[in-house]
Parts: C-alpha cells; structure tokens; sequence
C-alpha cells in the first residue's frame, strides 16, 4: 500500500468553509477517530484469516489481483486509493454504470426487480456476485480506515467522474470523511437510487454526532441480513 501522492490532493470544487469539515466539539472527533482506529485494526485483526481465504477464492476462481484498487473522492474533494476484494473481470468497463447514475441524476426511475443496481451485470464474476451480496467485498476498506482515508460511518465514497455528476446542492457530503457504511446502508441500500442517497448523506452530514453513528454500525449487519435486493 503506497503512501499518498501529489495526485492525491485531488481537484474538485468544495464550497469554502467545508473542506475542513463541519464544526465538531474536538472531543467528539478525537473519539470518533479513537473508535474507528480500534474497531478498524480489532476487524482487520479478527477477520484476517477469513479475508485471506477470500483473497484465495477470488484468485483461483478468475485471472486477475485479489484485491481492486480505484480512485475515490473523500474528506474536502481529496482523491485517494480505496480497496476493495476484486468482484469483476480485470477487462470490466463502466460504461453501464455511468448511464445508470446519468439516468438517476435527471430523475429517471431506474428500478428493476426492486433494485437500483445494475441487473444480471455481466462485468461480476460468480464469487463477486456472493461477495457484493453479502458486502464482504467491502472489508478491505478497514485498511482505509486505518490510513485515515475512510472513517467507519459516512457517505459513500464515490468515483471521481460521479463527484463531477453530482449537482452542486450536494457538495457538503464531501466535508466529512467517507465511510465503510452509512446512512443509505442501513436505509435500504440497493432499493434507493443515487439522487435518494444523496439526500440522504446531506441528512447524515446535518445531524452527524458519535451516538448516531454507533447506532448506524448497530444496524448495519441486520440491514445487510434483511436487505433482498442487493447485487
């Protein structure tokens, strides 16, 4: 895992007085680090073994790296390296991707079978699609969350090209720090389209305290468990 570069510093147009964050007692922010450094090297400690047997699986089962590396814009518009347990083909594009989120983004309904996400993708590979399921593709962003990059609660981490996409009403989700869950997670995550979880991260950024965000780590694992359309 490579340090961060000048590349890192990102270029996206944050709104002054949000790049360093919404105003938090500096109690609460050292304790909110203080829990995602402990839970983040206690999951990474604990899940080890079975992260490796992952890493495994999707090597034998297709050509090509066990874990993904990708751009992704965080706190203050910074670009950093997220990771991720590699869930598609090495020669994947995302051309379908981008239609879908344009699609949303001008209001289109674009649900099927009650999911926002792409139907039968054909980019995921047959391990990926139990991994995206089950969210267990997600666990080596505890590595990000160790580095600093990611905390455990917070909006999602979007690609840089989708951060260009984003209306500007929605720029405050950038003045926190991106998490491995969050809002949308535990509200209904594939049923709800990207102009609802936007809404929903700037909710998240409005009343962010540590007491909520305990609790939306509480209900993430049930809401992964109860959550029927994800793919």
């Amino acid at each position: 895992m490579r340090p961060l570069d000048a590349a890192d510093t990102g270029a996206f147009a944050i709104p002054d007085g949000l790049a360093a964050g919404p105003a938090t007692a500096s109690w609460e922010a050292v304790l909110r680090r203080a829990v995602d450094l402990t839970l983040a090297l206690l999951g990474l400690l604990v899940l080890a073994v079975p992260m490796l047997l992952i890493g495994l699986l999707i090597r034998l089962s297709s050509d090509g790296p066990a874990l993904f590396r990708q751009r992704r814009v965080g706190l203050g518009g910074r670009t950093f390296t997220m990771y991720k347990f590699r869930t598609m083909r090495i020669d994947a594009g995302d051309e379908l991707l981008r239609e879908l989120i344009a699609a949303e983004l001008r209001g289109e309904d674009t649900t099927l079978n009650g999911s926002h996400k792409l139907d039968a993708d054909p980019r995921v590979t047959a391990i990926g699609t139990f991994l995206r399921k089950t969210s267990l593709d997600e666990l080596p962003q505890l590595i990000n969350v160790v580095r600093g990059e990611m905390s455990l609660v917070g909006p999602r981490p979007c690609l840089e090209w989708e951060a260009l996409m984003f209306p500007a009403r929605f720029q405050p989700r950038f003045s926190v720090r991106p998490g491995l869950t969050g809002l949308w997670q535990v509200s209904g995550r594939s049923t709800m389209g990207t102009l609802e979880m936007l809404h929903l991260d700037l909710t998240y950024v409005r009343t962010r305290n540590l007491a909520g965000d305990l609790s939306i780590l509480a209900r993430t694992i049930p809401s992964m468990i109860k959550d029927k359309s994800a793919r």
